[in-house]
């Protein structure tokens, strides 16, 4: 199943959840998020499901994708978790996970165009497997962590490596406003290879390539790890971190990064899950 949070051209500034469904989607009534959706009991969602399949849609071609779930009211995101990422950024294999946060402000839909800041011009991209929490726990086990799981999604971590860089802490490069896409689908489960293979590529050149498999901490001990200190709700998100490729780790001919600039095409795609579309654009004087 696919579920997704789609902005409305007939209500500017409002959004529905709806069902992916055959190259449809179909609206859930009176459900403006997919967060809503997840914080339903199953059988009511079942419900939700069955009517949707009977009432308003669209051609999935004209949907218009808001961030997966617009308010998360957590946004974990764990660092160096390929070890392929961490021997290009000369790093040792972590003996614990490496947490940040984000905040809800720094999502984006799928499809948006993302900004390269005046004041940091060292922009990057990280591909990478977004977990969506489905069911609310705390001090969760590695055996029964997958309970919790709604579903899976793609992401970007766009990353201002220039304020990132300025100490060791690295929440300063990852906040920025609108510049984290998040979609265009959740994707149960049931619907993902274990070791799908994850891409990114700029202008169509593939610069980043893995199993998701392939990752230091699985999803299991993630979930696992991240519930012993906070309770974790419907719709929380962690991002499971990205592998070798990113621009910080390349450099061209010249000896320099090759950072993303205006203009260019980021696509970020996990197999079974879709693919994220990012164009970068400089401010306008």
């Amino acid at each position: 199943m696919k579920l997704a949070t789609l902005r409305l051209a007939s209500e500017p500034g409002h959004t529905t959840a709806a069902l992916i469904d055959d190259g449809r989607a179909y609206y859930l009534d009176n459900l403006d998020t997919v967060q809503r959706f997840l914080r339903l009991d199953p059988e009511t969602q079942q419900e939700v499901i069955a009517r949707a399949l009977v009432g308003e849609s669209i051609a999935e071609g004209e949907a218009d994708y808001a961030p997966l779930i617009p308010q998360p009211s957590k946004i974990y995101c764990i660092g160096l978790n390929y070890k392929s990422h961490a021997a290009e950024v000369g790093e040792e294999l972590p003996k614990y996970p490496t947490v940040f946060a984000k905040f809800a402000s720094s999502l984006c839909g799928a499809n948006d165009a993302v900004e390269i800041p005046v004041e940091d011009h060292r922009v990057d991209y990280e591909a990478e497997l977004a977990i969506i929490i489905g069911a609310p726990g705390r001090r969760i086990s590695e055996e029964s962590a997958p309970e919790h799981i709604a579903g899976y999604a793609v992401s970007s971590d766009v990353s201002m490596r220039g304020y990132q860089g300025r100490t060791q802490e690295w929440l300063q490069g990852k906040i920025w406003d609108h510049s984290t896409p998040l979609g265009p689908w959740l994707v149960t489960p049931d619907e993902l290879d274990p070791a799908a293979k994850i891409t990114s590529s700029v202008n169509g050149t593939v610069v980043q390539e893995a199993r998701i498999d392939d990752l230091i901490f699985s999803v299991s001990e993630l979930v696992s790890y991240l519930s012993t200190f906070n309770e974790l709700q419907p719709g929380d998100v962690i991002l499971t971190g990205t592998p070798a490729g990113v621009a910080l780790g390349r450099r061209d001919e010249n000896g320099r990064h090759p950072w993303l600039k205006h203009g260019d095409v980021l696509e970020t795609r996990i197999e079974g899950l879709g693919m994220a579309r990012t164009t970068f654009h400089a401010p306008q004087n």
